[in-house]
């Protein structure tokens, strides 16, 4: 369950991914079987192949591509999710989840 985002946020993740870009989304995130991690961020893009190596030149698995049309995403989580937050250069959305 997606908490901390406005609509109009979600709604521009989804259409940067429907256009085929690499969209971020972090959110606040509960999820019981990761206990302590309290943020997730969504790396979407509608071109799988284009997600697949995005996801490949970032060292992660393509494998775990959650593959939900019409917005495939990769989940970040932990220190992945900060390394490449910081990489992308998303110093909005490290500030307002207080990830650091």
């Amino acid at each position: 369950m997606a908490f901390g985002i406005k609509r109009e946020e979600l709604q521009q993740w989804k259409e940067r991914v429907a256009s085929g870009e690499i969209a971020f989304l972090t959110h606040y995130w509960h999820e019981p079987r990761w206990p302590g991690v309290r943020t997730v961020t969504k790396v979407g893009c509608s071109d799988v192949k284009r997600l697949a190596a995005w996801c490949a030149e970032n060292g992660l698995d393509p494998a775990y591509i959650h593959r939900r049309e019409p917005f495939p995403h990769f989940d970040l989580i932990g220190p992945k999710q900060k390394e490449i937050l910081i990489r992308e250069r998303l110093w909005d959305q490290l500030r307002k989840f207080g990830i650091g």
